[in-house]
This record gives structure tokens, C-alpha cells and sequence, in this order.
């Protein structure tokens, strides 16, 4: 064993590498051209012990370090360099100190090898999760941090893009899932390698940032059910161990420290092509779970200060995310290592912005209260280096906040849950909801405008990864999770969601052009609203889960993108990237606005916007029986005018169409008709007569002015 004293260089064997005392700042292994300065935060800890390995499936430490409490810690940081260590080194650390659960809540363990929280990447060969429970020594089966020396790498000139939020249009995507389908024809199926083959695919569906499921450090052993001999896993990723290092089974070579490298270049290709990178972070949980839960690292190091804990009885964790603990955001230490991992991810990583899973627990004060003005949030809101980071709110927790329209700051904007529900019940051909769709299309001023925000803090969406994809949502009534081995009883009851006539699968042809009926309205009425569009990847091509709503545990088929379905379905395909062409190539005045409709009228004597039913300026507010909606879009500085038609009625409807001064319509979408004529191509629109549209049942038509 190496001990580390006041002397500037002590050994105590024949190891070749020397100590010296180390600086507190900054945390982790930062390595320099000499060796690696290692530094922790442990307020309570009595004595830390640093082990190096020489390789990632080592069993035994090539070096225990023992740091000395009297020269090696700087308040509550514990630190050590040593000099001739080189990257690619991998480390743990031993932590001990009291035990007092019931009181304190420390969880001071020996026996248990850490990960160092700020580590850039781990690697799991020997990783067993049940062995970092209880009191056992876990030496053999832990995983293992990794010197990473980030200075060493070629951006070429990258840095981020810093596209207008009005201008986003976003792709929620599992880096695993988009390519680990054999189908795929990947040469590294199911990592960030595998995004960068597919950018041609990305560019050419038009999207502008891709929105990743969690790529910080998680484990897939998380979920340690069987289902029919096959154990099931943490698929989604929503259980994160660390916040600066990129997931190594995303990563062609872990073992190897590429983690940074393989992450980097990924942005790098995306950004050549225009395409961002938002990141789903998860700072509302860990990993680590309850009291029953496994030692990684944070209750290893001070589970006091971390979590939420039981104040009557801190050895059980308070549960504000559902997760089985909660962080404690607030505390000024959580607070750094928040807003440390989100600044290393803009500066060193070049990320385009964040996605907070389950954001309201960001304003939880440390007695658990929601906070009118909670520091974390303010420091991500006010930090200069995230100052033109798109920072996005899922606005609610699984105690009961929802914070849709109230979530503190100014630049936050929200996963617009009311978005999502409101149309998928207009859609499905629910009565009386035109007052609510129209609010949706508006950009939702009604939950937006008072508080001071713009169109822009409402995030769009119909699907995510949570819940039906698409095509499930117009092919099946109820969930069918029994793969999850849950009796079906995980995932939520009610979808909103309609199946045309028939539970699941069909050869009926009806009835499967119903639902791609179905399916073009849904993408006409997102990328036609006010505010920022999102679907979820596969969508475009009619991906189905078999209608499963929750596959969190599924990497297999269930969840993986088949890009079989790319020549199955191209008619949604080719729909989905005109109609996304269409939303970018009527930007300023019409589509994606920057502030609210405010009755503005152009030179031809059209509002920005006005409403209508089948009968022009009589949109039927307070019929309770309406199923139809239409409204018209002043375009201005020579943007052409917009008319929007929606029929979600069972029988066709004739549609007044409004004059129009000196110009003429021409229609660009009638999702009742089959590809191509369903959407045209810019330049190829067609010319209508008259002043009434025949729309057929559960249909929608645009037309623009020439």
C-alpha cells in the first residue's frame, strides 16, 4: 500500500509511481503530460482509499492508495497526484466512515469499490449488481472508472449550432435502439458509431436536432426480471450512475477509454449536416435506488448530502421521482455537480441542449417543497456558458407537481403534455374540443402568455418514447405489456388512443388506410401548430412496439427500429419529410412565430390568424357536438397565406374557403388522398376552384395562397 503524507514525494514500495498531495480542483482524474490529479467530496467520510488497475477486468489493484486525511483533504475534498499515471488507467475507491441509518443517514460501506461520480468513463466487465448490495467485499465483481484525458481531440473548427429554438424540429431517438436491428446493416450496431452511419437518413427526413434517451452511464442490470428464461434490462436508460460519462455500451471500445472520443465524434458528424444534439438527462434519480438499493458511488460517498432521506427515519429514501430515491437538487453541493455535469457537456462535448426527465424535482427545496425560485434552476437559467443551451422541462414529478406553464425561469420551455392530450382526443374524433385544439395550434397562450413566455416554451408532441409509438396509437384501443412480466398491470390505462376498428395487426386494407389517414393528421396538425414540434424516432415509418406502452425493460425487437420499414412504409415516409419541408419553408409569419398572434392583418386583409368551422368566422367555440376546425394564417414580408382545414367528424363535410385578394388557393395536403397526391412537392401544389372543399371523414387539407 501507497500512503500519501506531507512530504512532497513518499514511497513505500518499489511501484513506479510517485504522490504527491494533489489540488481539490477540479473533480475527477484530470491527467496533465507528468500524471493524473485525482480528487473527491466526501463531507463525512474518515478515510478514502484510491485503487488503481491496469485493466478494466482486473481482479486486484496494481495500487492501493491511502489518502491521509491531514494533508490529502482540503475541507471536504479529498485529493491526490500521481505523478508518471498515465490515461487509459482504470480506478476505484474505497470509502469508510460511520454507519448510523437511522439518524444521520450515513451509508459509509468498506467493502464496497466506488465509481468516482465525476469519472468521464467506466467500464463493467466484471460488473454484478447483486454484489453491491449488502455488506460484502465487491472488489471482484465492481465496475471501474477510467483516466480520460479530453484535451486531445480534433473538433475541426465545432462548436455548437445555437439554431433558434422557433427553428427546431426535434427527433427523440435511443441511440441504442435506432440501429441494433440486424436490418440496420450497421457496422457497429447500437452506439453512437451506428447514429453517425445513419445521418444521411436524418438529413435527408429534414429534422434539425436529434433528442437522445439517456446516454449518461447507467446499468442495464437495473431490471433483473425474466420473461420466458430472458432477463429483461434497463433498456430506456433512466437510471443513471454518472453524469459526465457516456454510456460504454454505446461505445465501440470502453475498455479502451474511447468513451469521450466515440461521444465527440458523433456531434461532430451530426453537426456538419445542421443537426443538433439535446441530451435527456435524469438529475431527479439514480441508480442506486432505495434502501434495498445497490453501492455505486453517491451513497458511498455521502448519501446524506445526495438524496431526499426519510427525516424521522433517513435509512429510507423520500420518493418524489418514482424511482425509489430522489436527488437532492438544492443542496449547494448537488447543486455544483449538477451544473458542473451540464457545463462540461456544452463546453467539452459541444451538446446542443438539454431534456430534464422529471424537472419539477429540480425546484424541490432540501426539505422536499416545491421553491419559488429554486437555486438550480436559476444557475442553469443564468450560467454564461448555457446561455444559448436549449434547456427543456418535463414539467411535472411522480409526487403530483405539474409545473405545465408555471415551471420556473424564463428560457425553460416544456414538454406540453396538454399538447399531446388534446390532440390525440380531437384526432380520435372526441366532440367539443375545438376551443382546446385551437389553443394547441396557437402555440398555448391560454397556459404560456400570462406568465410572461413565448410559443417557444411549448415543446410539442404527440409521441415519445414513453408510451405508443405512432401507428400503436391508431391500431390498439388498450396496452399489451405482458412481455414486461408485470401482468400487464405497468403502463398507463387511459392512451387517448383509437384503433380504427380493430385490436392490433389487420390485413383489412379499410381499415390500415384509416390509420394512415390518421397518421397524416397527426403529423399535419404538429409540424402546423405554433411552437416546437417532436416525435419520436420511427414514427415516420409507422415503427410498432405491438402495442406495448411501456417498453423501458425491451432491448429486442419490441423497441428497435426495423428499417425493413423504410421501403415497407415510404408513402408515410415521403409525407412525413414534405410535411416537415413544408413547416421549414414557412417560417417567419406563418408556422413557427416567435411571440403570440396579436390580430396583426396583412396588405390582402387577412388576420395572422383567424378561425373558422365549415363555415367561415364560425368556429364553433361552444358546440359541444364539433368535430371540425379550420383557420387561416396571414402571411407577411411575402410569405404566403396559409388554410388549414381538419374534418375528425365520420362523414365527409364541404369546407367555405375564403376569398383571398389578388391571390389564389392551391392545395398542398389532402391526407385523404393516396401518396404522392396526399402531400405535393413545392412547385407542384394544385390549383382549386370554387369557394368550397369536399373533405372526407377524418381528414385534413392544406392549402396555401398563390
Amino acid at each position: 500500500m501507497i500512503l500519501a503524507t506531507d512530504t512532497h514525494q513518499v514511497e513505500l514500495t518499489t511501484h513506479e509511481y510517485k504522490l504527491e498531495l494533489g489540488c481539490p480542483h477540479p473533480l475527477g482524474a484530470n491527467p496533465d503530460k507528468e500524471g493524473v490529479n485525482f480528487s473527491v467530496f466526501s463531507e463525512y467520510a474518515t478515510s478514502i482509499e484510491l485503487l488503481l488497475f491496469d485493466k478494466d477486468d482486473a481482479l486486484e489493484p496494481i495500487q492501493v492508495i491511502q489518502l491521509n486525511p491531514r494533508t490529502n483533504k482540503t475541507f471536504h475534498y479529498w485529493h491526490v497526484y500521481v505523478r508518471g499515471l498515465k490515461s487509459g488507467t482504470h480506478y476505484a475507491y474505497r470509502v469508510d466512515g460511520y454507519q448510523d441509518l437511522h439518524t444521520t443517514g450515513y451509508r459509509f460501506n468498506k467493502n464496497k469499490v466506488l465509481l468516482d461520480p465525476y469519472a468521464k468513463g467506466n467500464t463493467n466487465a466484471l460488473w454484478k449488481r447483486t454484489d453491491a448490495l449488502g455488506s460484502i467485499d465487491n472488489l471482484a465483481t465492481s465496475m471501474r472508472s477510467v483516466v480520460i484525458d479530453i484535451s486531445d481531440y480534433d473538433w475541426e473548427g465545432d462548436r455548437p449550432i445555437n439554431r433558434p429554438m422557433s427553428d427546431s424540429i426535434i427527433y427523440e431517438m435511443h441511440v441504442g435502439g435506432f440501429t441494433r436491428s440486424p436490418s440496420s446493416g450497421s457496422n457497429n450496431p447500437g452506439t453512437f458509431s451506428g447514429v453517425i452511419e445513419k445521418i444521411p437518413y436524418l438529413k435527408e427526413l429534414g429534422i434539425t436536432a436529434v433528442e437522445l434517451l439517456p446516454i449518461f452511464d447507467f446499468d442495464e442490470e437495473n431490471n433483473l426480471r425474466e420473461v420466458n428464461g430472458e432477463p429483461l434490462k434497463d433498456y430506456w436508460g433512466y437510471n443513471p450512475h454518472s453524469y459526465f460519462a457516456p454510456e460504454a455500451s454505446y461505445c465501440v471500445l470502453p475498455d479502451a477509454g474511447h468513451h469521450i472520443k466515440e461521444f465527440r465524434d458523433m456531434v461532430k458528424a451530426l453537426h456538419k449536416e445542421g443537426i443538433e444534439v439535446i441530451l435527456d438527462v435524469v438529475f431527479n434519480h439514480t441508480d442506486e435506488g432505495n434502501h434495498e438499493g445497490p453501492t455505486i458511488n453517491f451513497k458511498g460517498f455521502c448519501n446524506s448530502i445526495f438524496y431526499h432521506l426519510v427525516p424521522w427515519n433517513k435509512q429510507y429514501y423520500m420518493d418524489y421521482s418514482g424511482c425509489g430515491n430522489t436527488v437532492n437538487c438544492n443542496h449547494p453541493m448537488v447543486q455544483k455537480l449538477i451544473v458542473d455535469s451540464l457545463e462540461f457537456w456544452v463546453k467539452e462535448m459541444h451538446v446542443d441542449g438539454f431534456r430534464f426527465d422529471e424537472g419539477s424535482i429540480l425546484s424541490r427545496g432540501q426539505d422536499g417543497a416545491p421553491m419559488l425560485h429554486p437555486p438550480i434552476v436559476w444557475q442553469i437559467e443564468t450560467s454564461e456558458i448555457l446561455a444559448d443551451t436549449k434547456i427543456i422541462a418535463e414539467a411535472w414529478d411522480a409526487a403530483g407537481l405539474y409545473q405545465i406553464g408555471y415551471f420556473p425561469g424564463y428560457r425553460w420551455a416544456e414538454w406540453n403534455g396538454r399538447y399531446r392530450d388534446d390532440v390525440r382526443r380531437f384526432v380520435k374524433g372526441d366532440s367539443g374540443l375545438v376551443g382546446a385544439v385551437a389553443w394547441r395550434l396557437a402555440g398555448s397562450a391560454d397556459l404560456y402568455q400570462a406568465s410572461g413566455h413565448l410559443p417557444i416554451n411549448s415543446v410539442n408532441f404527440i409521441t415519445c418514447h414513453d408510451g405508443f409509438t405512432l401507428n400503436d396509437l391508431v391500431s390498439y384501443n388498450d396496452k399489451h405489456n405482458e412481455a414486461n412480466g408485470e401482468d400487464n398491470r405497468d403502463g398507463i390505462n387511459d392512451n387517448l388512443s383509437w384503433n380504427c376498428g380493430v385490436e392490433g395487426e389487420t390485413d383489412n386494407p379499410e381499415i390500415d388506410a384509416l390509420r394512415q389517414r390518421q397518421i397524416k393528421n397527426f403529423a399535419t396538425i404538429l409540424m402546423l401548430s405554433q411552437g416546437v414540434p417532436m416525435f419520436v424516432a420511427g414514427d415516420e415509418v409507422r415503427r410498432t412496439q405491438k402495442g406495448n406502452n411501456n417498453a423501458y425493460c425491451q432491448d429486442n425487437e419490441i423497441s428497435w427500429l426495423d428499417w425493413n420499414l423504410v421501403e415497407k412504409n415510404a408513402d408515410i415516409l415521403r409525407f412525413f419529410k414534405h410535411i416537415i419541408d413544408f413547416r421549414k419553408c414557412h417560417c417567419h409569419s406563418t408556422l413557427h412565430r416567435r411571440n403570440f398572434f396579436v390580430g396583426e392583418v396583412n396588405e390582402r386583409g387577412l388576420a395572422d390568424i383567424s378561425w373558422h368551422g365549415t363555415k367561415l368566422s364560425s368556429p364553433g367555440w361552444e358546440d359541444p357536438h364539433s368535430r371540425v376546425l379550420s383557420f387561416t394564417l396571414g402571411g407577411f414580408e411575402g410569405e404566403a397565406d396559409i388554410h388549414v382545414m381538419f374534418n375528425m367528424y365520420w362523414k365527409s363535410l364541404d369546407f367555405e374557403i375564403p376569398s383571398i385578394k389578388d391571390r389564389e388557393w392551391y392545395r398542398v395536403v389532402d391526407t385523404a388522398l393516396v401518396s404522392p397526391m396526399d402531400i405535393m412537392s413545392k412547385g407542384q401544389e394544385i390549383k382549386v376552384s370554387g369557394n368550397v372543399y369536399s373533405i372526407k371523414d377524418r381528414s385534413a387539407v392544406v392549402l396555401i395562397s398563390k
